[in-house]
């Protein structure tokens, strides 16, 4: 009888291969790229992250086409901190990932007056930090506003507000459910996160089980919309100031 060990002995190598991949992928880093503005002035269209994906524990949508695999609880769960930077798979679409900060956690009240957020009864601390601008999808750029965001906690991030108010400013009082996360955009005039319903492309309040990690790092960034003729340019549109930044 023929020997099926050349036609196959491949098999098991390149299964050993595919687990390590996995293995590696799930326990110790993944990496993202930022697609849109959402998380600006922290995050710029075209960084490259990575992200610590068993900060929270682990769930099967930490898993390669976990998008595929029923969804449940979390092993080894732990809760993000207010403002944690994170990645997970969006509820509406569970084949994307989007990457926000946590505002809210489970049994906290929230709500948006005027663009202010107001945490569990008390209005969060702002500091102006002067005119900046907003990079759009198209390299354009508009004026914009920069402001330190305080959380409980002393927790400090930075945050952009456009001159002109929208609908995102203004949200009714929720109590966030058991299981679940509210989490915004650092762009607060441009980010489909917990203020925007699943059913119009949001957030929502997000499950835990959508989690995938904790950002840590930009380890490299370019700007998306620069030409690419060739290797002078692609080095041209690198961002030398955001290698290796941390991403708090």
């Amino acid at each position: 009888m023929p020997s099926t060990r050349g036609t196959f002995g491949w098999v098991p190598g390149w299964g050993f291969f595919a687990v390590l991949i996995v293995l590696s992928r799930v326990a110790l880093a993944t990496p993202y790229v930022v697609p849109s503005g959402s998380m600006q002035p922290t995050l710029l269209i075209g960084d490259y992250l990575l992200a610590r994906p068993l900060a929270y524990g682990i769930s099967t949508a930490n898993l390669p086409f976990g998008n595929r695999l029923p969804q449940g609880g979390r092993l080894f769960q732990r809760l993000p901190r207010r403002g944690d930077v994170i990645v997970f798979r969006s509820p509406a679409r569970t084949d994307t990932t989007f990457v926000k900060r946590v505002i809210g956690l489970p049994g906290d009240r929230i709500a948006l007056s005027g663009g202010r957020v107001w945490l569990n009864g008390r209005e969060l601390a702002w500091k102006d930090e002067g005119p900046a601008r907003e990079e759009l999808s198209d390299g354009r750029t508009v004026p914009a506003e920069r402001f330190t965001e305080t959380l409980p906690g002393g927790t400090r991030h930075l945050l952009l507000k456009t001159p002109d108010g929208t609908p995102l400013d203004d949200m009714a009082e929720v109590t966030i459910p058991a299981g679940h996360l509210f989490v915004m955009g650092d762009n607060r005039d441009n980010s489909a996160d917990s203020r925007v319903p699943q059913a119009e492309g949001g957030v929502g309040l997000l499950p835990l089980w959508n989690l995938q990690g904790k950002v840590m790092v930009v380890t490299v960034s370019r700007d998306s919309v620069a030409p690419l003729g060739g290797v002078g340019d692609y080095l041209a549109s690198v961002r030398p100031a955001r290698f290796l930044k941390w991403v708090d």
